[in-house]
């Protein structure tokens, strides 16, 4: 144990294991609202906000299994670790769908993304199915826990070759995909820029106004890369310091780990999943409450309805409009 554990505490470790929880607990609330929206909401299952449901699935299973799991049982020990690697993975690839659909949308003006939907999920689930399966090279036999994720202890393995293999097999496909997306968000907000200023030119009020909208809807996707950045960074510096020097656990730096890394459901589920369509759709029901119940409601809420009602999702309404 004392190989497994590093130089860490007893309490310390009670520590980790409590923030992953809180942590994971916060990103399962999340990811599952956006879950129940999709399922209870019809007018949100267009195809672009199916994308971010199977993002949120991903990431609320991930943030279960997180939880859920027991080192001390060999069974369970490994099917926390599979499986929060296996709904991991998925998560961030899904975000690579939603790019390259918003990149095929708006860059290249293409109306066929619904065509791709079934190669999506064969990228996706079956690359999580790949790198978990290869994965299990170097797991050494018996009770594998290496602290991993540090909190979720079942996770990583012991030996060096298994946290090699754990590295390429997670956090290489990770930072492949934040690159994916920098690029994509990048060349999408420069042709917006350009197109922004073909319209001052050409002095089109109308296509001011339309872009301008684009434009506000995009400021938020510009940042989108940043929260796998900001989620797994401090995860990637602890595999490689665990690496460089096994057996000597950095508290702080597992505490970040941790914390930020578990909280990534939650990130996704603000930045992708609450976007206009969801609030409109919310406001909407909250419309049909009886008056008696909704004159309790901040009087802000009412204008929030209607700037909602005048908000556009991108990605759907490029799609719907070429369509």
């Amino acid at each position: 144990m004392a190989t497994v554990l590093g130089d860490l505490t007893a309490g310390e470790r009670h520590i980790l294991t409590a923030v992953n929880t809180g942590a994971s607990s916060l990103s399962l609330l999340g990811s599952g609202f956006i879950v129940l929206c999709y399922l209870g909401f019809k007018d949100l299952r267009k195809f672009s906000f199916k994308l971010v449901f199977f993002l949120a699935l991903s990431d609320m299973l991930c943030s279960f299994f997180s939880i859920v799991g027991d080192p001390s049982k060999g069974f369970f020990c490994y099917a926390q670790g599979y499986s929060t690697h296996f709904f991991c993975v998925a998560s961030f690839l899904w975000t690579t769908t939603i790019a390259f659909t918003l990149h095929r949308t708006v860059v290249r003006h293409k109306a066929d993304v619904e065509d791709f939907e079934p190669m999506f999920h064969l990228y996706v689930w079956g690359t999580s199915v790949v790198m978990t399966v290869l994965r299990s090279i170097g797991n050494e036999r018996g009770h594998s826990g290496h602290i991993g994720r540090v909190a979720a202890w079942c996770w990583t393995e012991t030996g060096r070759t298994g946290q090699a293999v754990h590295f390429f097999t997670f956090y290489a496909p990770l930072w492949g995909a934040i690159l994916f997306n920098g690029i994509v968000y990048f060349q999408v907000i420069r042709m917006l820029n350009n197109v922004t200023r073909m319209a001052v030119g050409m002095s089109d009020r109308g296509s001011q106004l339309d872009t301008r909208a684009d434009m506000k809807a995009l400021n938020r996707w510009g940042y989108y890369p940043l929260i796998l950045i900001g989620a797994w960074s401090f995860g990637t510096v602890n595999r490689i310091h665990d690496f460089i020097e096994p057996g000597h656990k950095i508290f702080w730096l597992s505490v970040l780990d941790v914390g930020m890394s578990a909280l990534m459901g939650l990130f996704n589920s603000i930045a992708y999943g609450l976007n206009s369509s969801v609030r409109r759709a919310i406001f909407e029901r909250l419309d049909l409450l009886p008056e008696s119940i909704r004159r309790w409601f901040p009087k802000k809420l009412k204008s929030r309805s209607q700037q909602a009602q005048h908000e556009s999702e991108l990605v759907s309404l490029k799609v719907d409009d070429q369509h």
